[in-house]
């Protein structure tokens, strides 16, 4: 069986994003307003303060954390502001 080739990011390339609260940058692709793939950097894993502040759990290096809400809130400004495509508009 042959395996299809992925062209999902050739067709919509990850596009950078900032944080306003830290000003890391991540790289970003929206498939619908509630879908987002991300890609984070090692400078902007060490910006994070809500990275940093995350309880010890589960996570590769020990660490719980389930996302940045002030990165959500770039992120989801960047596409309001028409920076990200949106893939799938409802």
């Amino acid at each position: 069986m042959a395996v299809r080739a992925d062209g999902r990011l050739a067709d919509s390339p990850m596009r950078p994003v900032r944080c306003d609260a830290c000003g890391g940058q991540v790289e970003v692709r929206k498939s619908s307003w509630e879908q987002t793939s991300i890609q984070w950097h090692a400078d902007s894993l060490r910006a994070c303060a809500e990275r940093r502040a995350a309880r010890p759990g589960t996570g590769p290096n020990g660490e719980f954390f389930s996302g940045c809400t002030a990165l959500r809130d770039s992120v989801r400004a960047a596409a309001t502001r028409g920076e990200i495509p949106i893939q799938v508009e409802d």
